[in-house]
């Protein structure tokens, strides 16, 4: 390798590593960068109408602060109430598990109860993942001051993006050689096309799966059923992963009720699952994304090891934006204008001649 190359390599280690310890505002940056792209497609929307940008963006963000006022006066006091009743109960939910030993007993023949799990093992693995879960989110949260601190930060940078977010994308177009800007640029454009596609797939399949969740436990009569829902909708966010977890506190707490509860609990959040990913999703969103199933679970479980909570909401959007610049860079623009050398060419010629 020449001197150059290892310069090169060097400082890219040294941009990773950089990367790597500052990670956490880089999330959080991130997340600005998704609400600015977000708001300013409403802020357009305004300008339109004729509208300055300054008096667009501030109708934005107060239409914005209206909504969520509205949505926490409606909703926050009672999910909070019903929080602190959802942690008083599931330890004795999970205990019930236990119990579902005897009632297996009866309903299924003795020969095929003995290849069924031990349930009390399942009440314990149940009960720790339980307690490891309160404990870290009372930990997310207990630091006030950092969770203020962050939020602010967080609402700084998402302002600065909306009020100008031409310069900071043409810095970040500066950092790409002259022949290659134009290009950039384009691929920029596909990016904000992404991140506005998913932020309103995912936004409405949030809404759907929360209020069908909240209405169909109140039918099932299930304990809770407005901070289960609620968390239903907020699980959407992470596929896959989100829907498995959701599912976990009403059939808990179904079965201090009966087993037959929780197994209509299931089928429930089965189907709302169905429809929500095949009819709902396919409609929303214009081009779903070409993710597998099981490469986007792989990936969002790395990014909930490595970054922690942060990371596993945001790998998602990150898979979009990472998707997009694979496609158009690496595909398109490397591996599509491949060519053979000519010499080599020239020799296979030769040789088929002889």
């Amino acid at each position: 390798m020449t001197l150059g190359r290892w310069i090169g390599l060097l400082s890219l280690v040294i941009s990773l590593y950089v990367l790597w310890q500052i990670r956490a505002i880089a999330l959080l940056f991130f997340m600005a960068i998704i609400f600015a792209v977000g708001l300013n497609r409403v802020v357009r929307r305004f300008q339109k109408s004729k509208l300055k940008r300054s008096v667009a963006i501030g109708l934005t963000i107060a239409i914005f602060i209206v909504v969520l006022g509205l949505l926490l006066a409606l909703v926050a006091t009672r999910i909070t109430e019903q929080f602190d009743q959802l942690v008083e109960l599931i330890p004795g939910a999970i205990a019930q598990v236990a119990n579902l030993n005897y009632w297996l007993q009866e309903q299924i023949p003795g020969r095929m109860i003995k290849n069924l799990p031990n349930l009390n093992d399942l009440s314990l693995q149940l009960q720790q993942v339980a307690n490891w879960t309160i404990i870290h989110f009372y930990q997310a949260f207990s630091n006030s001051l950092s969770l203020l601190l962050n939020g602010l930060l967080l609402t700084v940078l998402t302002l600065m993006l909306l009020v100008n977010p031409k310069q900071y994308r043409n810095l970040l177009i500066q950092g790409f050689p002259a022949f290659y800007r134009n290009r950039a640029d384009s691929i920029l454009s596909k990016c904000e096309v992404g991140l506005i596609d998913y932020l309103g797939g995912i936004a409405l399949s949030m809404a759907f799966i929360g209020i069908t969740s909240t209405v169909g436990l109140l039918v099932l009569q299930v304990p809770l059923p407005f901070v289960n829902g609620f968390i239903a909708g907020i699980s959407a966010f992470v596929p896959y992963l989100g829907a498995l977890a959701s599912v976990v506190p009403p059939a808990l707490l179904a079965l201090l009720d009966s087993p037959w509860k929780a197994i209509e609990v299931l089928l429930l959040y089965f189907l709302i699952q169905q429809v929500e990913g095949n009819l709902i999703t396919p409609i929303i969103m214009k081009q779903r994304l070409s993710l597998l199933p099981a490469t986007t679970l792989a990936l969002l479980t790395a990014f909930g090891t490595f970054f922690g909570v942060l990371g596993l909401f945001l790998g998602l959007p990150i898979l979009v934006v990472a998707q997009i610049w694979l496609r158009e860079v690496w595909v398109k623009d490397v591996l599509d204008q491949w060519t053979v050398p000519q010499a080599i060419t020239s020799s296979e010629s030769t040789l088929r001649e002889r």
